[in-house]
């Protein structure tokens, strides 16, 4: 798998039923799937089926063809993809504002706006190229002083390089998350602008020009973990994909290959997804945002699909390979924690990736065993009879620290530098480990499309969802192991803001989200079965401290 730069999926997402086919052309042989000469498939993908799809006329005008009989799709297909028609809104930059965080780059979850940091003197050297002065005073007004590229290289007598963002009309679906987290931050940089006749033509020679440009490594500060998404290599995830507006997934996937390919190179990095939405909005035919290889295995079956192939990779010499596990919570601790258990059981260097949305979303967003007790979902809906789960919630980080020396991690994606190290930490660990992610639904949760990062957070300073680290090496009692660092007030219950002195706990969480909305009266008095909610967070938390040496 490793070696081929396809993607291997094991159900079919074929495009058209082939009725413009003769009946010879819809029967292949065994020996006629198993030789399928792969190079081939790349060119037919990019001279007829990407095009096709591209123009709306795939149905009428491919023959059924030997990639959707072999269920390949070629790596980094999602990038031919055009969103440009789907949203009235798209992100403006206000150069003036930015400081450079690359927060709006790492948040995007399509790849839709990315940052670049150069010379003036190369600037002005690629910008001598266009012909039109009108479009070179328009280019270089994307570029700003920010004290991280220019200050601060300036004083060290070093050469400074300008900063600019850039966005990708046709991946950008409008979910203005860039615009959120970078108002949260009071920066200010981003503003969402209706199009207009001239936008989207503007936008595109925009980044069509970012396109040829390369961030020098010397601006690239591996301190500084979000600027690894400045390295043109580690944009793995490339957008494409049809995942909803704003998903929450989507940013930690980028996240999580972006971190893997800066540790360990594109070459050395293979995906088994366990069926769910990662699986539906990348692989839909035949676009593909993976740009390494990766196969769909079952639903409840992933960990096992992958012990298979690390064995076989490391009997090849690939012992230094990353094999990760994608899943979302139904998948990972829920119907398949048997296999992921006894993954982890073996002691088999492969990483395990839960996607916790708390609901089997792309079912329909039925409870799993990792719903929030009270959770108003499909078969635990709320109404007079039933306050919504009446169950507690099954916590994988604890079931996963229990297992022999198993790395784990519990995170997201708004708190970036945890993110990022325990990843990290996560790729050099020799053995199993299981990070898990909390990825906001937005039609499951009933948030807004660029909020997100915002309910991560919040989930985190809740309790709903405390960041934690267990790492095996740095210790042998759990206490040692465990490092409750990034939560806010780690050593008391709740936490109060300073500022404003009110106390966030669960019930703070829950009044933001639709799925909680039955259970706060006119008045906002909350239910007896939200109370219950909140304690059993407590409790966790309780418990975290405690393992954690903290309580």
């Amino acid at each position: 798998m490793a070696s081929i730069d396809i993607e291997a999926k094991s159900t079919t997402n074929g495009h058209a039923n082939g009725h413009a086919a003769t009946a010879e052309s819809l029967i292949y042989s065994e020996a006629d799937i198993l030789t399928t000469d792969l190079d081939a498939l790349q060119r037919q993908f990019a001279d007829e089926i990407l095009p096709a799809y591209g123009h709306g006329t795939a149905d009428v005008m491919l023959l059924a063809d030997l990639a959707t009989a072999r269920s390949f799709v070629p790596a980094g297909t999602g990038s031919y993809r055009d969103f440009s028609y789907i949203a009235p809104e798209i992100p403006e930059y206000h150069e003036a504002q930015c400081t450079g965080c690359m927060t709006c780059v790492t948040a995007c979850p399509d790849t839709a706006i990315l940052g670049v940091a150069l010379t003036e003197a190369t600037l002005d050297s690629e910008l001598a190229k266009i012909p039109s002065e009108a479009e070179r005073v328009r280019l270089r007004a994307q570029f700003a002083h920010t004290k991280k590229y220019w200050d601060v290289f300036e004083k060290k007598g070093e050469e400074p390089a300008l900063f600019g963002i850039f966005v990708d009309p046709t991946k950008c679906k409008g979910c203005a998350e860039c615009v959120e987290v970078c108002d949260e931050l009071d920066y200010h940089a981003l503003t969402m602008i209706s199009k207009q006749q001239d936008t989207l033509p503007a936008y595109q020679t925009a980044f069509t020009f970012f396109s040829g440009l390369e961030t020098p490594e010397t601006y690239i500060n591996e301190k500084a973990l979000a600027d690894m998404m400045l390295r043109r290599e580690t944009l793995g995830y490339v957008g494409g994909a049809g995942s909803c507006s704003g998903c929450g997934e989507a940013t930690a996937l980028r996240m999580f290959l972006g971190a893997t390919i800066f540790q360990y190179g594109k070459e050395n990095v293979g995906i088994v997804n366990a069926t769910g939405c990662s699986t539906v909005y990348a692989s839909t035919y035949p676009y593909n945002p993976w740009d390494v290889p990766w196969t769909n295995s079952l639903f409840e079956n992933a960990p096992a699909d992958a012990m298979g192939v690390r064995q076989r990779w490391n009997q090849m010499g690939w012992n230094d390979k990353r094999l990760w596990v994608i899943g979302g919570d139904g998948a990972m601790l829920d119907i398949g924690f048997q296999s992921l258990s006894r993954a982890l059981a073996s002691g088999l260097d492969i990483k395990y990736l839960v996607l916790d949305t708390q609901v089997y979303s792309n079912t329909g967003g039925q409870a799993s065993t990792g719903s929030y007790t009270s959770q108003n979902t499909k078969l635990s809906q709320h109404g007079k009879a039933h306050g919504g789960k009446h169950e507690k919630r099954k916590e994988i980080t604890l079931l996963a620290m229990m297992h022999p020396d198993v790395y784990v991690a519990q995170t997201t994606a708004s708190h970036i530098n945890h993110f990022y190290r325990c990843i990290m930490e996560a790729n050099s660990y020799d053995g199993p480990a299981v990070i898990s992610i909390y990825t906001t639904c937005q039609p499951e949760h009933q948030v807004a499309d660029n909020m997100a990062g915002h309910q991560a957070k919040l989930a985190v300073d809740s309790r709903a969802f405390p960041l934690l680290v267990h790492d095996p090496r740095r210790g042998e009692s759990i206490a040692e192991r465990l490092d409750l660092k990034g939560n806010p007030a780690v050593d008391q219950d709740w936490y109060t803001i300073k500022k404003t002195g009110e106390t966030i706990d669960f019930l703070t969480f829950a009044r933001s989200e639709g799925r909680f909305s039955k259970h706060f009266g006119r008045d906002g008095t909350p239910s007896e079965e939200l109370l219950r909610a909140q304690a059993d967070r407590l409790s966790f938390w309780h418990r975290l401290q405690e393992l954690a040496g903290v309580r």
